[in-house]
């Protein structure tokens, strides 16, 4: 699993000190339209940004993301004055497409356990994954405070049991669409429970967990669907209910 909280706080560190291009914000937005040439920079760095860091991780440096957009880092940092926002921005933007997806599973599919595997086979195959936040993927034991456990941010802790809960966590007033996505997942495995279609044990961040597992990072894009595919029928197969 590339993101992890340590290549996380590396790249919130790195660069932000770097103040802002002329015409922008200190989040990275703009006050002015783009001149089609910055847009189009703009659009080959947001995609490099998206491939490097699902490929090495949120740590990777910004120069790997301008090489990879044939662009100046200087070009780079104009449109983004740290490398935290520029991680922010693609962290947001995989984390609303995935909300995004479950909530087209939610709403188009009748059964339940369809509803829940769709989610994860159009998530997976979409490599969004890769690019969750940290705050997403934490894990840990749940605590009784009278929340549904999809209504609670995870966090990482250690269980003796090994199972995996969420726990409740203090949220930021901008926590980048984390909230709402567990939400809306959190409603597709309410749903597969409740119909006795997936396993009792099995929580939100279980079903996370999965879609950053299943989608990993390969040379080949024919062998990385594959193994995707594969590696998710194999994962679905451990999230469903058996009869006893």
């Amino acid at each position: 699993m590339h993101v992890q909280d340590s290549r996380w706080s590396s790249a919130v560190a790195s660069g932000a000190t770097m103040s802002a291009a002329s015409g922008g914000r200190p989040d990275g937005t703009r006050t002015t339209p783009l001149r089609v040439d910055a847009q189009r920079n703009l659009e080959h760095v947001l995609r490099a940004a998206r491939e490097v860091f699902g490929e090495l991780g949120y740590g990777a440096p910004m120069e790997d993301v301008a090489r990879r957009a044939r662009v100046g880092v200087g070009t780079v940092y104009r449109r983004f004055p740290s490398k935290d926002v520029l991680v922010r921005r693609i962290a947001e933007e995989e984390t609303s497409r995935l909300t995004e997806q479950a909530r087209a599973a939610l709403g188009q599919e009748d059964e339940p356990w369809s509803a829940l595997s769709r989610f994860l086979r159009t998530s997976v195959a979409s490599g969004a994954g890769r690019l969750l936040p940290p705050q997403v993927l934490r894990v840990g034991v749940a605590e009784e405070r009278g929340l549904p456990e999809h209504a609670r941010l995870p966090q990482q802790r250690t269980q003796p049991t090994g199972e995996l809960r969420l726990v409740p966590e203090e949220r930021a007033a901008d926590d980048g669409g984390a909230t709402e996505l567990l939400d809306v997942v959190g409603q597709l495995v309410e749903r597969a429970r409740a119909a006795g279609e997936l396993r009792a044990d099995v929580s939100v961040s279980d079903v996370l967990l999965v879609i950053a597992t299943a989608a990993p990072s390969l040379p080949d894009a024919a062998q990385q669907a594959a193994a995707s595919a594969r590696l998710l029928d194999i994962l679905l197969e451990g999230l469903r209910s058996r009869p006893s």
